[in-house]
């Protein structure tokens, strides 16, 4: 599919980060994108930079949902592409014990459940909204594509380390996400991937300490630095554009493994 004036794009979580950098760089090449995020202030100044429109998003709120969309379909038409990057990190052992009292507890069962509702199921509510717009488009080329879903999970879909049960988990539920979908959408000629970033430099990243980043980056193989966000960005362009792209879920990780912990 070729990214040009004639696209219509929704990035969720499109107001910072992996996100913004998607958007950023469809928009350089002329798609008209809208930016779903809670972030109101940085989200309309960055739709207003690429000349897109902002909608205020919560992703795992449906009636929020079907607000946006309606927004960014009034402003650009019907999306081809949809790029979900909204999602939450958290952090949370199964169980603990603690060492000075030696009292057992387990992870708060609403932070798993919030963790799930945002990263999976924002991801799925929006997949579904999306899906059944796209097919209702005119098929475009000899191949009979309509549309492109990108979801974002995290290298931790397969090195979950201590702590991240929760996130991991929900991680690699988006993952798991694509291959049924594009099978349930084949016919309709909607292809599904997914990216597994590493260790990039988002706004959390940049809050920690620069020892803490500069350890981190000596932790990845090649090149021994943090990813940068426009990295993320210049992957989803080619997804978009290589057509033979689907349920793939690709890691751009700088070869790094998770350890434990």
């Amino acid at each position: 599919m070729q990214i040009d004036t004639n696209l219509a794009a929704i990035v969720t979580g499109g107001a910072s980060g992996l996100g913004e950098a998607s958007a950023r760089a469809m928009a350089a090449k002329g798609a008209k994108v809208a930016l779903f995020d809670l972030n109101e202030e940085r989200g309309e100044a960055v739709a207003a930079e690429i000349g897109g429109v902002f909608c205020k998003v919560d992703v795992s709120d449906r009636a929020s949902l079907e607000a946006g969309f309606a927004k960014a379909r009034a402003a650009h038409g019907q999306e081809r592409v949809l790029i979900n990057c909204a999602g939450i990190g958290t952090i949370g052992k199964l169980t603990r014990r603690d060492r000075d009292t030696g009292e057992i507890s387990h992870l708060d069962f609403d932070l798993f459940d919030k963790t799930i509702a945002i990263n999976l199921g924002g991801t799925f509510r929006c997949m579904a909204m999306a899906a059944a717009g796209m097919m209702a488009l005119d098929p475009l080329g000899d191949s009979g594509e309509r549309g492109v879903m990108i979801n974002t999970a995290s290298v931790a879909a397969d090195d979950g380390q201590i702590g991240q049960v929760a996130y991991a988990a929900s991680k690699a539920a988006v993952k798991g996400l694509a291959l049924p979908v594009a099978r349930d959408l084949m016919s309709e000629g909607i292809r599904v991937n997914t990216i597994q970033p590493g260790i990039f430099m988002t706004p959390m990243m940049a809050g920690l300490p620069e020892k803490a980043q500069v350890a981190l980056a000596a932790s990845i193989p090649f090149p021994k630095r943090l990813g940068q966000p426009e990295e993320y960005g210049r992957l989803a362009c080619f997804i978009i554009e290589n057509e033979y792209l689907n349920a793939e879920s690709i890691r751009l990780d700088g070869a790094i493994r998770m350890p434990p912990k």
